[in-house]
């Protein structure tokens, strides 16, 4: 959820806003295999495969809710390499709507679960508040996330243009601004959906001490 969460948080929305005219409540499922889980410029599956998948439910109201789940590898990561923890579980909760004209906001609540992780605190919940714009082709986007727990506050920005029914590019820039070193990091790449599947080609890189820049491959579908 996490990667897929802050690169889709308005698409949730759209999918909120434009539900079915014939049924007040939508379902939707999504599977996902990424050779590797980057969230916020940072591997959570230590450079390696990860399998992810969930369930989102949408009213035409605008309120959604979903759950989204990843294996994980935190190896890599310095302040949990004392964990083996091999899975983690996000709800989520929110409301979506639209204003003005081309404009949508989202707000909500997340709550990032690590069932495995023995005796480690690494759960955590964040609030979050976006707003994006479409404008023709293009679509523009920035979701503010904080975590009380960690006490951070992390804003998240993008750009899109979709070439075709088939092919779209983004590019995304996100930073800490209080907490965890408040280091940027950067992602850009693009998508292709052929036969029902999105094929994403995407290259992440922060600016944090030690890390490593990485391309990662994913490949999505909708159930």
């Amino acid at each position: 959820m996490r990667t897929l969460f802050s690169a889709s948080v308005f698409a949730l929305a759209a999918i909120a806003t434009t539900a079915s005219a014939q049924a007040e409540v939508e379902l939707s499922g999504n599977v996902a295999l990424t050779t590797d889980y980057h969230w916020r410029g940072v591997t959570q599956s230590n450079q390696d495969l990860a399998v992810q998948g969930g369930f989102d439910l949408a009213t035409d109201s605008g309120f959604y809710a979903g759950v989204w789940a990843s294996s994980v590898d935190f190896a890599a990561v310095s302040d949990a390499s004392d964990t083996d923890t091999n899975l983690e579980v996000d709800f989520y909760a929110g409301y979506a709507g639209e204003f003005g004209e081309g404009f949508g906001f989202d707000v909500g609540v997340i709550n990032y679960q690590y069932p495995d992780s023995d005796d480690a605190d690494l759960d955590f919940t964040e609030v979050y508040a976006g707003i994006s714009k479409s404008a023709g082709i293009a679509d523009f986007g920035a979701t503010g996330y904080y975590d009380f727990d960690n006490e951070t506050f992390y804003l998240d920005t993008s750009a899109g243009l979709a070439f075709s029914e088939q092919f779209s590019a983004s590019v995304g820039v996100g930073k800490y601004l209080d907490g965890f070193d408040e280091y940027t990091n950067y992602n850009i790449g693009g998508t292709f959906s052929v036969e029902g599947f999105d094929l994403d080609l995407r290259w992440y890189d922060n600016d944090s001490d030690g890390a490593d820049d990485n391309i990662v491959f994913s490949i999505a579908k909708s159930l």
